[in-house]
């Protein structure tokens, strides 16, 4: 496999780049060198698409134009800003991480491959994409999109979500990298997965480095990647209590700073123990989270959503506090919130549509 990169590489890298320069696609990351906005588009983007990033890109960077001013922030206005683009620990990673750069890089990003991993969040793919866009380095940024077209290019029929192959992989993008450009190479292929090697039906009649494609030439390219059986997602219930004051005001908690969805704010509540009845789930929830008793009401709304790793169905109920003042026991904190309050405070998405179907 090396030396079949081998001999391709230097027709690889002209071609890639000659339909690069012609077909890239018109991001805003792509008018800087700056380190820090290639950081943060590159963070955005991991799993997400360029269409969401873009308008969360603007905003984050309005609100935090520099490494000092995100280090400076509180948490909560980077979860407030981040509200709705999901993966909240990406976020978090962020914030962790530009402390970390002014406390011990003077504020500038690194530019060295072993130390820029020691930043929360930033993993090899992440790094390679920055060293290679804002520094210039010859590093690979081996993503989904990438591993999908090396294995097509090289008709590779291990499966691609196998560790071991990725490791190949990465070896062999290591190999085909060139010295000058790499930033403009590693972004071709960003785009050519994007655009036209797609995980379904790719649009081989259009790809600029067809002739070099072993899985076109074996009709292979709706076949490849091979990827595993991925197993079922698990379906989860839960249960959230609608508390209200007498002056209209909503109880909400703000979540652990470690787990699901950490440090947003949400309702009273949560994960319904399989074999255990709604209620009773409910009323011991809120009393672990605030040590209150309520009384459980009329079932409000149900809501379903999924994560990456299961799907939830989230049930509303009205509730009455009926004794004890609340504690902020197995959360963060707790308050009575308007709905200009809520306006403010950073919630989840499934929260915020619970919220729209009570108010």
């Amino acid at each position: 496999m090396m030396k079949d990169a081998d001999k391709i590489k230097s027709p690889l890298d002209r071609q890639l780049l000659a339909w690069y320069r012609r077909n890239q696609r018109c991001l805003p990351w792509r008018k800087t060198n700056d380190p820090y906005r290639i950081w943060i588009s590159e963070i955005m983007l991991q799993q997400t698409q360029v269409d969401t990033v873009i308008p969360y890109y603007h905003r984050f960077l309005k609100a935090f134009p520099t490494v000092s001013s995100l280090a400076h922030a509180p948490l909560q206005n980077v979860l407030k800003v981040w509200e709705n683009l999901g993966y909240y620990s990406r976020a978090r990673n962020m914030h962790a991480a530009a402390r970390m750069i002014v406390e011990k890089f003077d504020g500038r990003i690194p530019d060295n491959l072993e130390v820029i991993q020691t930043l929360p969040g930033v993993g090899l793919y992440t790094a390679g994409a920055i060293l290679s866009i804002a520094y210039g380095q010859a590093i690979p940024a081996v993503d989904g999109n990438v591993r999908r077209i090396l294995c097509r290019l090289f008709a590779i029929r291990k499966p691609v979500d196998d560790t071991r192959e990725q490791k190949q992989l990465q070896k062999l993008a290591t190999s085909l990298i060139p010295v000058k450009h790499p930033g403009d190479f590693n972004q071709a292929l960003m785009d050519l997965g994007a655009t036209i090697c797609k995980a379904k039906n790719p649009d081989c009649a259009r790809c600029p480095i067809a002739r070099h494609c072993q899985a076109r030439l074996h009709d292979l390219q709706n076949v490849l990647p091979i990827i595993r059986k991925a197993p079922a997602i698990p379906h989860r219930q839960a249960a959230a209590a609608v508390i209200r004051n007498s002056k209209g005001m909503l109880l909400v908690v703000q979540r652990p700073t470690s787990g699901l969805l950490a440090s947003l704010w949400k309702l009273p509540g949560g994960f319904i123990k399989s074999g255990e009845n709604t209620e009773n789930s409910l009323r011991h929830s809120v009393k672990e989270e605030l040590a209150i008793s309520i009384r459980q009401g009329k079932h409000l709304v149900s809501v379903n959503h999924t994560y990456t790793h299961f799907r939830i169905t989230l049930q509303a109920y009205e509730c009455r506090l009926l004794k004890g003042t609340p504690k902020p026991l197995g959360c963060q904190n707790w308050r009575w919130a308007s709905l200009t309050d809520l306006k403010k405070l950073p919630l989840s998405k499934i929260d915020r549509m619970i919220l729209v179907e009570t108010k």
